[in-house]
């Protein structure tokens, strides 16, 4: 038995890195899989038609999170489409960094609107069908950064260290109803992104973590799994770090 046989699970941002991951490991387990993508309108279609090889439905939506009637119509037209939706995963996410002495009001709205309200907006717009439901996980991925900071990403750190504060809250206010809702917090994941980085920087950032290497996009889509499935049935409220032990 496939852990999330028979599942409807959205991931929001699939179309690379983490979330391509997440989408990938969830078809191999079971899952229909609904996910969003923004500006990679290829990456997009090609992992719609790969996670359909593998047997499951599945739908890309160009969609954006972080508009509230966006969000709204995103979560409709899956229900819709599906006929359910028992796993959310909010993963969308950007960076506009600096110091906070040349951030602009820009990047840092930027920055906030995309990470954190994207959270608000789809959780707000699932409630309802998870609360007829009586069930649902929902995991939002923040980082470590959410949890000790980072010079240059104030905007970043806060819009994280914030999706902390509200998968608590969520948890503690959904709980009764069956629905559970927790966070992962990546470390440094090696992914298209950190390929383009100088390789000496990258090293010296692999040489200061415990496991003396960068964590891969299918680690934390292996812990995605885990609170997306019933193997953690009572586990909600909870960051799981994803870090090599980075922050331990």
């Amino acid at each position: 038995m496939k852990l999330l046989e028979g599942k409807t699970a959205l991931i929001t941002g699939a179309s690379k890195g983490i979330g391509r991951a997440i989408a990938q490991t969830f078809a191999a387990q079971g899952a229909n899989v609904a996910f969003t993508y923004l500006s990679s309108v290829e990456k997009g279609q090609a992992l719609e038609e790969e996670l359909k090889a593998q047997g499951v439905k599945a739908v890309g939506y160009r969609s954006d999170a972080s508009d509230f009637d966006a969000a709204q119509d995103l979560i409709d037209s899956v229900v819709k489409d599906f006929g359910s939706l028992d796993v959310l995963v909010n993963n969308a996410g950007i960076t506009k960094d600096g110091l906070l002495m040349r951030m602009t009001k820009e990047q840092y709205d930027q920055v906030i609107r995309v990470n954190l309200d994207s959270v608000f907006n789809t959780i707000k717009a699932a409630t309802r069908t998870f609360m007829k439901q009586k069930s649902g996980s929902i995991i939002n991925m923040t980082s470590v950064v959410g949890i000790k900071g980072n010079a240059g990403q104030a905007n970043y750190a806060a819009s994280k260290a914030g999706i902390i504060g509200f998968t608590k809250s969520v948890a503690l206010e959904l709980g009764s109803r069956g629905i559970r809702c927790n966070a992962i917090a990546p470390g440094f994941i090696e992914t298209e992104m950190t390929a383009a980085l100088d390789e000496k920087m990258v090293q010296q950032w692999r040489d200061g973590i415990p496991m003396k290497r960068g964590g891969l996009p299918e680690e934390v889509a292996n812990a995605t799994l885990f609170l997306a499935s019933d193997l953690s049935s009572y586990v909600s409220g909870q960051v799981l770090q994803v870090d090599g032990a980075m922050l331990t």
